[in-house]
């Protein structure tokens, strides 16, 4: 699995300790920045990982600014992204099970490690159930264009 990963400022040290929990894991972690934690503008991230996404070069992007929400705005601007704010396991699961998300996104200022790792983990090892939410997915396809 490879995955890339970014944040902002505010989450620079949840992305720092995410990318190692990951790498940990045997997952092969692409870093898009930022590599400090001086003050950046989110959607250059955003950017980065959701087109590493939608073209394909990722299985997933993992997301963090101060709170989730921005990012998630950004990430959602790029076509074929379905980035999901997720504080927790539940929702990160029914991202993918309904939404079939491609990019997880965290708060950096709203959530510890243990609780964003449990996050992560419920995130890589849900698969999208098809079915019913396929028309909805296709539906959002459409809105795109």
């Amino acid at each position: 699995m490879k995955i890339a990963i970014g944040s902002d400022h505010a989450a620079f040290v949840m992305k720092e300790h995410i990318k190692k929990y990951l790498e940990e894991k045997g997952i092969e972690v692409i870093d898009e920045g930022p590599y400090s934690s001086e003050r950046v503008d989110y959607p250059i991230y955003a950017k980065k990982v959701a087109d590493k996404v939608a073209n394909k070069e990722v299985d997933f992007g993992i997301l963090m600014c101060g709170t989730g929400l921005g990012m998630s705005i950004a990430a959602n601007k790029v076509k074929g992204i379905r980035a999901t704010l997720a504080y927790y396991p539940k929702m990160a699961e029914l991202a993918r099970q309904h939404n079939n998300a491609n990019i997880l996104v965290l708060g950096g200022r709203t959530m510890g490690f243990e609780l964003a790792e449990w996050t992560v983990d419920t995130f890589l090892n849900t698969s999208f159930e098809g079915g019913r939410h396929e028309n909805r997915l296709r539906l959002i396809s459409e809105m795109e264009e």
